[in-house]
Formats: structure tokens, sequence, C-alpha cells
């Protein structure tokens, strides 16, 4: 075969997987059809809980210093109004002003640090699948020809082939909205007022933040640089765009007219983009050999969601796929990306839907409606939950077994560990992309019962520890825990079903 895995399109969801698959000894073929990477900003940026993800594996750090924006405040536009966090002193959600082009390079370099093959310019036209392998017809600068590999994921956009050529439905819907968001440096004859308020000639004043109209709805954000603004239009359209087709200032000063009624003055353009919305979902993100991950699994309605969502598809699917390659998945291992992704797909559909309802309404009703929502969110309950939900981190996952512990599928938290080698994290632990049995009680019968498993054992002692031990996966969630003091004779066999699920029957060899 010419790879263990090909992976159809090298956005940021397909590099992602492709360096997750790397790290456990895989060997993917990447195939994109545009010839180079787009120097054209897409996504904005990054944020939620694939932030965490990227800390854990040691990547934010260099990820961060590739910023070209400072760091904004925690504060995040949904439908149609702000939800700020900066009053709380840890906020759930955070952002990363990383465009998408900046990310793809990133994750460019690091796949080739990793010696991760890339082909682009090359199409694929055609799948097909049988019981051994899977392959796919592509059209590069030399012609066509084929390629075989033991799997194919799709991370080939909402107009997915390879979705298409697998059968897979793709329900949901379409809005009209027509979506510009553009970062402009303002002229002379704009004054910006305090708090982030323009006073434009001939209009007035235009306020800081949202703006609903009759004909849709205009956003205003303010940057470290005050000259440097943040400008969005919303508005429902007939016209069919291209994708590939670059916005224009022009076309982003006539949105804001037939918008807001008002000529702005625009200066220089840091980043224009267009972009249209969607909530759609894949019926299956597992058809036999081939799986999808990120927008040709979903599409959300609204912004800042896309790229966290498809990130953390790609890792959640890497490790299990690995196992199968290598030989050692447990039967339904690869079904329980679908079950535990589309589930998360699904919660992400929630939210932003929720935000087509607050934004799209224009009478009297849907005002009350915002002013209601907001004055919730002045209270620290539902703003934190409010933040879990945005960044994902209240996804808990299902795991097998009658009873679970309270941590049992949810994110690992990075506690700092004590060990006879000085003072590490869980963000270290989890670097190289392997499962670790974390033992935090000193339990001997855990450690022996997890030997010849294919995990890292580790010891380390904590100031008030949630539980006796943790088993946590590649993606960095927990597969089991020991609750505190919790005996032998109920530990050590929970345990080992839960080695068994999700890491195959104990080897002599580690894979």
């Amino acid at each position: 075969m010419d790879a263990d895995v090909i992976i159809v399109g090298a956005g940021p969801t397909g590099l992602m997987l492709a360096c997750e698959l790397r790290l456990a000894g895989v060997r993917p073929l990447v195939l994109e059809r545009q010839p180079h990477r787009r120097d054209t900003p897409k996504a904005g940026g990054l944020g939620g809980q694939i932030l965490e993800l990227l800390r854990y594996r040691g990547l934010l750090e260099s990820f961060t210093a590739a910023c070209t924006d400072p760091i904004p405040a925690p504060r995040f536009p949904f439908g149609g109004v702000h939800v700020d966090f900066t009053r709380l002193p840890d906020p759930p959600m955070h952002a990363l002003p990383l465009p998408q082009h900046l990310l793809e390079r990133q994750l460019d370099e690091r796949a080739a640090e990793l010696d991760t093959e890339i082909r682009r310019g090359h199409q694929v036209t055609g799948v097909s699948q049988d019981d051994a392998a899977v392959t796919a017809e592509v059209h590069g600068p030399d012609g066509p020809y084929q390629v075989s590999a033991r799997y194919l994921v799709g991370c080939d956009g909402g107009r997915s082939r390879v979705r298409d050529r697998a059968g897979i439905g793709f329900p949901g819907t379409s809005y009209p909205e027509v979506n510009r968001l553009a970062q402009v440096t303002l002229p002379d004859t704009v004054t910006v007022l305090d708090g982030g308020d323009l006073d434009v000639p001939g209009f007035g004043v235009i306020r800081a933040g949202f703006t609903q109209t009759d004909r849709g709805m205009f956003g205003l954000g303010s940057s470290a640089d005050s000259r440097v603004v943040s400008l969005y239009t919303s508005e429902d359209e007939a016209t069919e765009y291209d994708d590939d087709a670059p916005m224009t200032v022009a076309e982003l000063q006539g949105s804001i007219r037939r918008v807001l009624g008002a000529d702005l003055p625009v200066g220089e353009a840091h980043r224009l983009s267009r972009f249209t919305f969607k909530a759609r979902q894949a019926e299956h993100y597992r058809h036999g050999r081939i799986m999808l991950a990120g927008d040709a699994a979903h599409l959300f309605p609204a912004t800042g969601v896309a790229i966290n969502a498809g990130m953390l598809d790609a890792v959640n699917l890497a490790w299990k796929l690995a196992a199968a390659v290598h030989g050692w998945a447990p039967s339904g291992l690869l079904d329980t990306y679908h079950g535990e992704r589309h589930l998360a797909g699904a919660r992400t559909l929630l939210h932003t839907r929720a935000q087509v309802a607050l934004r799209r309404g224009h009478d009297p009703a849907a005002e009350a409606l915002r002013e209601v929502f907001q004055e919730l969110l002045a209270d620290e309950q539902p703003l934190r939950r409010m933040g879990r939900l945005l960044s994902g981190a209240d996804i808990r996952y299902p795991m097998p077994g009658a009873a679970h512990h309270p941590m049992a599928g949810a994110f690992a938290p990075d506690l700092t560990l004590h060990t006879d080698q000085g003072v590490t994290s869980v963000a270290e632990l989890m670097r190289s992309a392997r499962p670790v049995l974390l033992d935090l009680a000193d339990r001997p019968d855990l450690r022996e019962a997890a030997r010849g498993h294919r995990v890292d054992v580790r010891t380390a002692k904590i100031d008030e520890p949630p539980a006796d031990a943790l088993l946590i996966r590649p993606d960095a969630h927990i597969a089991w825990a020991a609750t505190v003091g919790e005996p032998a004779d109920t530990a050590v066999p929970a345990l080992r079903r839960a080695l068994s699920d999700w890491f195959g029957a104990p080897a002599a060899d580690d894979v």
C-alpha cells in the first residue's frame, strides 16, 4: 500500500490529523487539491478546548509566538450580543488570534518535522473501498493515478467529495445570510471615541458592539491600536459567491451601506473574508474504511467554532486509527469515533443554532430575548456554564460499563504532579500522545493490573487528589478513574475492563 492512512485535505483538520498519526507511528499521505498554501486569511484564530490540547502537546507556545495581533480579552460574540468573561478570575473560554493561513503554516512545519508526506495540487476525484483497503483516484500535476491505504479520512471541507463518494448523508439547513468580516485601518476623517465608538462625518456615532437594523446586522470591534478595527456585516442575499473568490473593500463598503445605511470610510484592509452559514451534520462519521472530520462532517451557523471542532475530531480519531493500523484495536474502537464526535458536533450545533435564533430576529420580541439573555449572563454561574459550552469543555464522552467516576469521559485536568524525578504535570505527560495510567495513591495493585498493557504507568502525589488513579487516553480524555480509597476487589477488575475496552488485550511488547 502507498500509505497507512490517506488524508484528503491539508486544512487545519487534515494537518492536525497527520501530525497526530505520525506521533502514533502511522504513515499518512496528505492529498490537497490547492497547489499552494493559501495566504488569504479565512478563519481568524483558534478558541476553546483545542488551545488546551495544543498546550498538552507542547505546541501552544510556538503557536502563540506566531500570532500577529495581541491576545484579546475574553469577550466573544454570541448571536448578536457579547459574552464577557473578563470579570471572572479564571475565564473558561480563551481565543488565540492566529489567522488560518498562519495556523496552517505552523501545522505544516510541524508535519514536516514529523516527516509527513503532503502532496499539493493533487485532487481526489474518486474513492472506493473493499474489506482490506481504500483506493483513491487522484488527478495530479502529471495526470491521473491511484493510491491505496488501510483507511481514508475526508478532511476536504463542507463540499466534501469524499463524503459524496461514500454516500454519506449531510442533512441540515442553509441560511440566506452572507457574512463579511474585515480588519481595517480607519482614515483620519473618522474619529475614534471613548469605548471604541466611531464618529463618522455625515452620519454620526456608530456604537461599538452589534447594531441590529431591519436590513441585517453590523458589528464593530476595537483592537490595541485604536485606528485598527474589526468590522462585520450580515445580511440576507440570494447571490451565490465562489468561496475561492476574494472579497474586496468595495464589496465590504457596499454591504455596510446596505445594512447600516451609512458610508463608512475605510483605509488599508488587513483582513477580508466572506462566508455563509449552514447547520449540517453528517449522518455517519464513518463508512467502513472511510472517515470524515472537520467541515466534511459538520458545518455550524456561527463563527469561532469550526476549527476548534475539526482539530478535536482529528485528535480523537488519530490514536484509534493508529490502533487499527497496528493491529491491536479492540472491537468497536473505531466506531467510538462517530459516537463521541457526533455527540460533540450535536452539542456545538445546539448553541450555534441558538445563536441563529438570537441574531436573526428584528422585532421587539427578538430584542427582548437578547436583553433577557444578556441579563442572565450577568450572574457568575450561567456565565461559567456558557463558557464551558462555547469552549467545548463541557463535553463528556460516554464510557462503557455501569458505574462511572464523575471524571470519566471528561478532559483530564492539568494536575501538578510530584514524582521521584521532580515536579511535572498532566500536560507534560500527554506530549507524546500516549495513554497513561496515573497512580495518585501509590496503588501497586492497579500498577500490576496494567502490566503488559499499552499504557505508560506513572506514579505521583498531589494535594487533594480527585481520584486514586486516572486512566488517560492519548486524546487527554479520562477513560476510567478509581474513587479515593476504592477497594481492590472493585477497582482492579474495573481497570482491567477499561484497559481491554480501550487498548486491547495485554501485549508482551508495546506497539
